[in-house]
């Protein structure tokens, strides 16, 4: 399997891909990271299933990362007399708090923050979206809704509001307990469900109290828009399109992700794509083209991890065939460590270059090679975007380490242009040294374009700028004609 690839798989665990053998061999297959869903299964069936994680961890090593998904408040309709209601386009009823069973005129819904949420006019969408129903009237205690289209209601099916922000806690008694269990555990990750705003995720980092990373599923209208301030708070975060397709339209469905994408690049934060990525191959050998054009966008995108979750719980795909499929089409093209040979290779000369001559003259050249380094990882950056069309594929902490240290070079630079030669020095490093920050910063930004953009096309440019490293040598000579370093002068 090519480990080369930048985009990693999730896997979900549950009663036909638990056993060891089972794990090993999705590990083998390419999983990275496996979930724990705490909506299902016992703490003894999770503890087991982390248990074979480890084991098969010890046995590849490899780190595999365990992830658990905490249920979240779910909310739902009471029940019926008759287990079921047939209603129809126009059918009118009530919900309220009378835990009585119900009939086709009224059913409880054991939910008080939901009907001090509604207002008339409001849109409640039950059992997955199947049926809708429009608020009228409403008080704190009950509401008269409309069946606008659906055929039957049935027992316990849940209950969405995506016109309102429901006044309830992202973390249920239940969530508690298993969250306690999880990191008695030692899971690697915290996701938490149906975030709708910042608050519930600074409360999870609270009760985590950094024991695991935190990741907030975005799975509702509220929390797309409070993406920004919620991001604030989170290790990572999940495009969890299965609710978030209940609650919005489908055609905003695919907007919402690359809306949610791009976010969290642009804050360094590691995003997943997940559900009905692979959905066909709970029954089928090989994805279908729509899934797999929908992969494929997906790492296009940027995302740092794909999530499987029906794929890998039943039979048909518990060999590892959904993850052996992803690790391949993930891992196309040419291998991350190769698209920076030709920056690398220019960087290194340099550093040769300020090794091999005297104090004076290496200072310079340091100064030659801050100059040069924006280029060439422009250049890289934008190399990489044509020739795998993933941008950097990952939120990496040893990138952000690799511009921090090159700003406080950079830096040290400017201070010793003053020192040496004056304003004169700063200002003519400066006017070197923007362009080609400029230019890396652009390359960064238009990340997941499969071509160049006109902006690329720029950073593609600054590798021909780089390549020149012969001009390294002719500039310091023009520096030191031009400004002799009253250091030099000083010399007897």
């Amino acid at each position: 399997m090519n480990r080369a690839r930048r985009a990693r798989i999730v896997a979900t665990l549950g009663p036909a891909s638990r056993a060891p053998g089972t794990v090993k061999a999705l590990a083998q297959a390419g999983v990275d990271v496996f979930r724990l869903n705490f909506s299902h299964g016992s703490h003894e069936d999770h503890a087991a299933a982390l248990k074979a994680v480890r084991g098969a961890e010890m046995a590849l090593q490899r780190p595999l990362g365990v992830l658990a998904d905490l249920q979240g408040p779910k909310l739902r309709l009471g029940r019926f007399k008759d287990v079921e209601v047939a209603v129809k386009p126009g059918h009118k009823m009530r919900f309220d708090l009378d835990p009585t069973p119900g009939d086709e005129t009224r059913v409880q819904m054991p939910h008080p923050e939901i009907f001090k949420a509604l207002r008339p006019g409001m849109l409640l969408l039950l059992d997955d979206g199947r049926v809708r129903l429009r608020v009228g009237d409403r008080t704190d205690d009950w509401a008269d809704v409309t069946v606008e289209s659906g055929t039957k209601l049935s027992d316990r099916k849940g209950v969405a509001v995506p016109d309102a922000v429901i006044p309830v806690s992202a973390l249920t008694p239940k969530d508690r307990e298993d969250l306690a269990f999880a990191l008695r555990q030692g899971v690697d990750w915290v996701a938490l469900s149906f975030v709708q705003k910042p608050e519930d995720m600074a409360e999870l980092k609270r009760i985590v109290n950094g024991q695991a990373a935190c990741l907030a599923k975005i799975e509702k209208p509220a929390a797309v828009a409070d993406l920004e301030a919620i991001l604030d708070y989170c290790d990572g975060v999940m495009v969890a399109r299965g609710d978030l397709g209940v609650e919005l339209d489908p055609e905003d469905v695919p907007v919402a992700q690359k809306q949610i994408v791009r976010a969290a690049r642009n804050r360094g934060v590691p995003v997943i794509v997940a559900t009905q990525m692979l959905e066909s191959m709970t029954s089928a050998p090989a994805p279908t083209r729509a899934e797999a054009t929908d992969v494929a966008n997906a790492v296009y995108e940027g995302a740092d991890a794909l999530m499987l979750s029906a794929e890998t719980l039943y039979s048909a795909a518990r060999d590892g065939s959904a993850p052996s499929w992803l690790a391949g089409q993930n891992a196309r093209g040419v291998p991350s460590n190769a698209l920076w040979l030709t920056s690398g290779s220019v960087q290194l000369f340099l550093l040769i270059t300020l090794v091999s001559n005297s104090t004076y003259l290496s200072l310079v050249n340091l100064g030659t090679a801050m100059i040069l380094l924006p280029y060439t990882w422009a250049a890289g950056y934008a190399m990489k975007i044509a020739l795998r069309g993933d941008g950097y594929g990952v939120a990496d902490g040893r990138l952000r380490q690799r511009d921090a240290a090159v700003s406080a070079l950079a830096l040290l630079y400017a201070v010793w242009l003053v020192y040496a030669g004056g304003v004169k020095y700063l200002l003519l490093g400066a006017l070197l040294y923007a362009p080609g920050a400029v230019l890396y910063a652009w390359a960064r930004r238009e990340h997941g374009k499969r071509v160049f953009s006109r902006r690329e096309w720029w950073g593609f440019a600054g590798l021909l700028l780089a390549a020149g490293v012969g001009a390294a040598d002719f500039v310091r000579f023009a520096l030191e004609r031009a400004w002799p370093c009253p250091i030099e002068r000083s010399r007897p």
